[in-house]
């Protein structure tokens, strides 16, 4: 059996943080699109940077998240990767968030102490933990990573244009 869950200091709970990135991964593509309508449509594209640069960015937090409530929930790869690529999909994080809720499978709190699982004793069980008991530091450190990956994606340019 689990050991009981707490909550961390903010109050944060793996639902909520879910909910909140899946719904402003939905507003970003919103955003996103009306900037392509107006390049395309009206010739204007000042709100294009904007938009891209603040869609990209909270894809790859998307993406971050995936990633640690995937492991605190336990759910497999394929789950996590699914996960993923619902922010490729315009609007489609919100259904895709639905069904885990649905499923039970954002159902808990953050896992802080060993469960009694054969995976607990491995080191990114116990970084994890040890993480999840520093929500402030953890959300700097992933912040700093999502940073990091979002300037050399911006470095490197367009997709269309790596392989040229």
């Amino acid at each position: 059996m689990t050991a009981p869950a707490s909550t961390t200091a903010t109050g944060l709970t793996p639902k909520r943080l879910y909910r909140f990135l899946a719904i402003a991964e939905a507003v970003t593509w919103t955003a996103l699109i009306l900037a392509m309508v107006a390049k395309y449509g009206f010739e204007n594209d000042a709100l294009l940077p904007i938009a891209g640069g603040t869609h990209g960015f909270v894809f790859l937090s998307y993406a971050a998240m995936q990633l640690v409530v995937g492991h605190n929930q336990r759910w497999r790869l394929g789950t996590v990767a699914l996960g993923v690529l619902t922010a490729v999909i315009p609007y489609a994080t919100i259904p895709w968030e639905r069904r885990l809720v649905r499923t039970g499978a954002l159902d808990g709190d953050w896992r802080t102490e060993p469960t009694g699982e054969p995976g607990d004793d491995r080191w990114i069980d116990r970084a994890f933990r040890w993480g999840i008991t520093h929500p402030i530091l953890l959300g700097a450190i992933a912040l700093a990573l999502v940073a990091i990956v979002f300037a050399a994606l911006l470095t490197a340019g367009p997709p269309t244009e790596w392989f040229d």
